[in-house]
């Protein structure tokens, strides 16, 4: 099919865009397609890494394990690269990723990856911005979660997934309380009893899994608020 082949492929980030016809077929003959079911683990932390992961599509959990339990640092949407720091570090995954829905992967070779950042600058410089856009989620994600309470954290990791991974306000939160528990840092429980005291108030409404967000304002107000 036509999505197997680099140069058609409807799943492009920004930097394979900048790709020319020879680099798009090196790119081709040097990487791997499959697919990963809602709980497969794509890749795991300590393991040696020798691929770049490209996420076509699909979402997926990046987690890490701390010195208690493992803590999921963020949910990644395709399309969008993973494993990029380990390219140019010490070959070992330092988190892990694990697909939360339904995953379209490629496998893209690490030498064959260095050589697009080596050689051709408008590459490099995409995959330069897309590092800096997850440092400051980082910087941002690790403030945030010290400083907050769990009325705002919680409400932070709505409004994310509602605009950075849905892009709606009304969307079906695909993992466990537990998970988006570990996403807001909170306890399952305390996830529950959040969730019903914002459907109580009216800013937001639950059915099973779906979540409307009703009153995005006084969301991001608690949000802020911490």
């Amino acid at each position: 099919m036509l999505y197997e082949i680099c140069e058609y492929c409807h799943f492009k980030s920004a930097a394979v865009e900048t790709l020319d016809y020879d680099e798009l077929k090196e790119l081709e003959g040097n990487c791997f397609k499959t697919q990963f079911s809602k709980g497969d683990l794509i890749f795991k932390q300590d393991a040696l890494s020798s691929n770049i992961i490209f996420i076509r599509e699909g979402l997926v959990k990046i987690h890490i394990k701390g010195p208690e339990r493992e803590q999921i640092i963020k949910i990644n949407k395709g399309p969008t690269f993973l494993g990029i720091p380990t390219t140019f570090g010490d070959v070992i995954n330092h988190y892990s990723a694990t697909a939360i829905t339904s995953v379209n992967v490629c496998f893209i070779s690490t030498e064959t990856f260095r050589r697009f950042i080596y050689s051709n600058g408008k590459f490099a410089y995409e995959i330069l911005n897309d590092l800096c856009k997850c440092e400051l989620h980082t910087y941002k994600y690790c403030v945030n979660h010290l400083q907050k309470q769990g009325p705002g954290r919680l409400a932070e990791a709505l409004i994310y997934l509602a605009n950075d991974i849905f892009d709606s306000n009304s969307f079906v939160i695909p993992m466990t309380r537990h998970e988006l528990g570990d996403l807001a840092c909170c306890s399952r429980e305390s996830v529950s009893r959040l969730l019903n005291e914002l459907k109580k108030d009216n800013i937001i409404h639950l059915d099973g899994k779906k979540i409307t967000i009703l009153n995005e304002k006084l969301l991001s107000q608690i949000s802020k608020r911490g």
